[in-house]
């Protein structure tokens, strides 16, 4: 028969199953749950808030640092009302573990977004990330998991209010599409982007769960749920293997802030606080101050991997050949150390290739080294102390200095890019003279202060401090529209976890930089994972079917042989394309009453333009009386229209789109690919309802 659904309990149900009152009503038990289950939480809140740390700590700072984890304790068990505590049940047959005996019934499990216990430290709610909890996604008829029945509960403001049942085990239960499951994805979106732990598919489960281990790459259209997959993924990484990644840190990398503000809730709801957030620029921008901006071709030109070498070679011509010897004196004896044993040293360090600063160290230990042995053939008995006294006398440290100098990594980038001698000296066979004149400031800065830094140079200047010292490595980097990054920047972010793994997430069709990248293969490499799993997610679960349909048109022209999104929510007359007869004006006034349209529907809405478009739009709907929201800024019930530059939308969802004039999107490109990548991700922004406004033709991808 079908599952079950019910919603309220006004109305008995007639299979029996429900009822209105009493022990019979399994709504009312659940309802019942869920208060029990509250005061457990309020319960462990309260414990952790009685707790007494006065006698059992050595001194301040250990108080301080206990203290401070008490907090965090106490934030992860806040009870947030308008979030459930779980939202689903497992009914398994027979004991987890083991059998039980005939006729008993198998255990029963609660899962929720985190483990709750009452005060006996039995279970009233399992994490979602548990192993007993993975059945709820992975579970089907075809392979149940000793799971009799899976329950699915419905929430309005965070009481519940309906549920529903499938019986994996019955065969006579028709298979069917989960009514709630559906209702919770096209659930009104209003603030910043939620949790979808309660609707994850059993492919993205099986990503989500992948282990610490390997890096996976996700490469998603528009709708597949691959920033939440990234997001849960990182969650249940740091419940399985908390420890380890406690030590070693986690990271999101976002496209920009306004994207990171939007998910910046997901975790924190899921019980995490401590997964840090950023940008690419947050992670280069180090010692430097951004105020210059490149042209897209010198911009190509720095993101290119070629310039990675290119420092290499400069960084590494500060080291020059000894000319003296090196002699020390101690005392009344004088030690020598010829030039072509310096030499020796110098070559044996750069041919074990360390990082230009390490080798900087370690050179006057060797020739400090070379000088306690001629102590010992003279019969001395030197120590480690006397070593590291020979380090530090000045004869020696003056060589150091003139063979192997310290090295400022700004001041070589400045150098590279206010030399042409100097460019071409170590770009020679790997930069054409055109890419370098491209390279070259018009007018050289005086210092590094002084310089316009432009953001791709500040990833030059990271490659650069790089090879002179190593960046510190995480544990798990989650980089989220990875394809937008230039190989230079790919290698930023691939310090940040060369000794960790990463969760990859992009699309390759929203690439919309000039550099974006052609392949994950070719991304991977530049990342140092060439090894990493390359998964596909192609089912919509997000964008309306006629939408995702249509934006599609442009997949041949922008990212050919690359699969379209099949969605599988259909939602009739979701897409509206009008064309607006007359000039700017009429556009502008048939935008705003779009807007008018939209905002009498429920939920969060989006006017997406061309950035060009953006002052005069919102000079519409501020003189129409239409206050608006910039990206990034928080939705709320009274306030629901946002006005979006095509540049901005990227990874932002709305219930309602508008879109103004997709010619004028493309256009503000600097090529025609970048400008249909950009309309694509401006198409596929809406979860409930797209309307398209254009008075110049639209694109011939798109066709009538």
């Amino acid at each position: 028969m079908p599952a079950h659904v019910a919603e309220s309990d006004s109305t008995p149900d007639p299979t029996g199953t429900t009822g209105t009152t009493g022990t019979n009503d399994p709504l009312a038990h659940e309802r019942a749950h869920l208060a029990a289950s509250r005061a457990a939480l309020r319960g462990m809140r309260e414990d952790v808030q009685a707790l007494d740390i006065r006698d059992v700590t050595a001194n301040w700072v250990n108080a301080a640092v206990l203290q401070s984890q008490i907090d965090d304790r106490i934030k992860a068990l806040a009870d947030l009302s308008h979030t459930p505590l779980f939202f689903g049940r497992l009914d398994y047959l027979h004991a987890v573990g083991g059998e039980l005996a005939e006729g008993a019934d198998g255990e029963r499990f609660y899962i929720g977004r985190r483990h709750v216990h009452d005060a006996a430290g039995d279970p009233m709610v399992i994490d979602w990330r548990a192993p007993v909890s993975q059945p709820y996604y992975q579970a089907s008829r075809t392979s149940p998991q000793d799971v009799g029945l899976r329950r699915r509960f419905g929430y309005t403001g965070g009481e519940l209010t309906a549920y529903e049942d499938e019986h994996l085990t019955d065969p006579a239960e028709a298979e069917h599409t989960s009514r709630l499951l559906q209702a919770e994805i096209e659930r009104p979106r209003v603030g910043p982007m939620r949790d979808i732990v309660a609707t994850i598919q059993p492919e993205q489960d099986e990503i989500v769960r992948s282990g610490l281990g390997g890096t996976v790459c996700v490469q998603g259209g528009p709708g597949t749920g691959k920033t939440a997959v990234g997001l849960h993924r990182v969650a249940y990484l740091l419940y399985a293997h908390r420890e380890r990644l406690a030590r070693t840190g986690a990271l999101v990398i976002g496209p920009n802030r306004s994207f990171l503000h939007y998910i910046e809730q997901v975790l924190p709801a899921l019980g995490e606080l401590e997964v840090k957030q950023a940008t690419v620029d947050d992670l280069v921008r180090t010692g430097v101050e951004v105020r210059g901006e490149d042209e897209a071709a010198t911009a190509v030109v720095k993101g290119d991997a070629r310039m990675a070498e290119v420092l290499r070679r400069a960084v590494r011509s500060h080291v020059t050949a000894p000319v003296e010897p090196v002699v020390v004196v101690r005392g009344s004896r004088r030690w020598r150390v010829p030039a072509y044993e310096i030499q020796e040293m110098v070559d044996e360090l750069l041919a074990r290739d360390m990082r230009y600063g390490a080798a900087h160290e370690a050179l006057p230990q060797r020739i400090a080294h070379a000088v306690l042995v001629r102590m010992e053939e003279a019969g001395e008995a030197p120590d480690d102390r006397v070593q590291n006294a020979v380090a530090r006398n000045p004869a020696v440290k003056a060589a150091v200095k003139a063979v192997w100098p310290a090295v400022d990594p700004a001041k070589v980038v400045l150098r590279l890019l206010s030399d042409a001698e100097f460019l071409a000296t170590h770009a020679g066979g790997l930069l054409s003279e055109e890419e370098q004149k491209r390279l070259l400031w018009a007018k050289p800065a005086r210092s590094v202060k002084s310089a316009k830094w432009s953001a791709a140079d500040a990833v030059l200047i990271d490659e650069a401090g790089d090879l002179v010292a190593r960046t510190h490595s995480l544990g798990h980097v989650v980089l989220d529209e990875a394809q937008d990054l230039s190989p230079m920047q790919y290698r930023a972010v691939g310090r940040r976890c060369s000794t960790g793994s990463a969760t990859v997430l992009g699309d390759l069709a929203q690439g919309t930089t000039p550099w974006s990248t052609e392949s994950w293969g070719e991304a991977l490499f530049h990342l140092g994972k060439a090894d990493a799993v390359v998964e596909e997610l192609t089912a919509g679960f997000r964008v309306p079917r006629e939408v995702i349909a249509y934006a599609s048109r442009l997949l041949p022209a922008i990212s050919p042989g690359l699969a379209a999104v099949e969605s599988v929510r259909e939602s009739p007359g979701s897409l509206a394309v009008r064309e607006v007869p007359g000039g700017v004006a009429d556009l502008d006034a048939a935008v705003v009453a779009a807007c008018e349209e939209s905002l009498r529907h429920e939920g969060s809405i989006g006017l997406i333009a061309a950035d060009a478009r953006i002052p005069g739009l919102g000079a519409a709907l501020e003189a129409a009386g239409h206050a608006y929201l910039a990206p990034g800024e928080e939705t709320t019930a009274a306030s629901r229209l946002t006005l979006v530059p095509a540049s901005l939308a990227k990874g932002l969802e709305y219930d309602y789109v508008v879109l103004d004039e997709p010619a004028a999107v493309v256009d503000g490109e600097p090529d025609e690919r970048t400008g249909l990548r950009r309309l694509y991700v401006a198409l596929t922004r809406a979860v409930s309802g797209l309307t398209v406004l254009h008075a110049a033709p639209l694109p011939e991808v798109l066709g009538a």
